[in-house]
């Protein structure tokens, strides 16, 4: 299908595979048993694929969009046999993710911004937030990008010294205070020194409370107006990062802080961990906010620029 034309080196593209590895082998054994004994794709194989989509945490909404186009497709095909069944999911999942702006492939696009350009990294703590902005910085520091991380996560002190963890090993710059120090001060005050230091890229840490939605919302509104003050349409993203190994909880945290603040890209990490892979299509069609990013193993490398192609074509690939 030429849908699935490569766009990964096959470096990238291995690493992917090992990455989805326990969620595919979860899949396929669970397909395989959904179609034991059964030649055609008929109400009951769809019964039992609806089961399997559901406990891969596909979720429950596009499931349902899933089912009903293999339905239509054994409606206009009229015959078609439990063997094509899986070449026949990966089609109808990669059509139905067609259907949105997420997984095109590309990163974030600099080019149309003046400098410097401001992401604010959102997400519940333990998730891999602090990991994934290192792994960021690397990446845009490699693409030969001059990066300054802001550590205005101040609620823990433990997230300033991880960051400066990360600063240390990219070797990039950081501006820090002390824990408890007022979070929209450190993003002013790094937002402020990315542009006299004529710096292309500001990543800003923000805590990771859930607890109290209302307090999270006006935290995060006020570290947006103070960067504001510096740079009128700071932050140009705020990537909420999620932990693909928690499954429908990520649904539940995209929910949560799609509701707290204007959340404009995802990224879904952990998936090298888990048979939670699924949950990635769902978030995807769910949510109408691109994923960007999937963390597929420990590796500096190992967070990717996610291509919903790519993914569904390791997701589904039989030994």
């Amino acid at each position: 299908m030429s849908l699935f034309k490569k766009i990964f080196s096959k470096e990238k593209k291995e690493t992917l595979d090992k990455g989805l590895e326990k969620s595919k082998t979860t899949f396929l054994s669970k397909m395989s048993k959904a179609v034991a004994g059964k030649s055609t794709v008929d109400e009951d194989v769809l019964d039992d694929l609806e089961d399997v989509l559901v406990s891969s945490d596909v979720g429950v909404a596009t499931t349902i969009k899933i089912i009903k186009r293999i339905e239509e497709r054994v409606e206009r095909d009229k015959y078609l046999g439990t063997a094509e069944l899986n070449e026949i999911l990966r089609e109808e999942i990669a059509g139905l993710l067609s259907e949105t702006e997420t997984g095109s492939g590309n990163g974030f696009d600099f080019n149309n911004s003046s400098k410097p350009y401001v992401i604010m990294v959102v997400g519940v703590n333990g998730v891999g937030k602090t990991t994934t902005i290192g792994k960021l910085a690397h990446q845009f520091k490699k693409d030969g990008k001059k990066v300054l991380l802001g550590a205005a996560d101040t609620f823990r002190a433990a997230a300033i010294d991880q960051l400066q963890v990360w600063a240390d090993r990219t070797g990039v710059p950081i501006v820090k205070q002390q824990m408890g120090s007022d979070p929209a001060s450190v993003a002013f005050d790094a937002v402020e020194s990315a542009v006299k230091q004529n710096v292309d890229v500001v990543i800003i840490d923000t805590a990771g409370r859930l607890h109290n939605k209302v307090n999270l919302m006006n935290e995060l509104t006020k570290v947006k107006r103070v960067m504001q003050k510096v740079i009128p349409n700071a932050p140009h993203e705020v990537l909420l990062v999620l932990d693909g190994s928690t499954g429908q909880n990520a649904f539940e945290q995209a929910k949560q802080f799609t509701a707290a603040t204007e959340v404009t890209s995802l990224a879904v990490t952990k998936l090298d961990g888990t048979a939670k892979g699924g949950v990635v299509i769902g978030i995807s069609d769910q949510f109408k906010i691109p994923v960007k990013y999937i963390g597929v193993g420990e590796g500096l490398e190992d967070l990717q620029v996610f291509n919903k192609f790519e993914f569904v074509d390791s997701f589904f690939k039989k030994q």
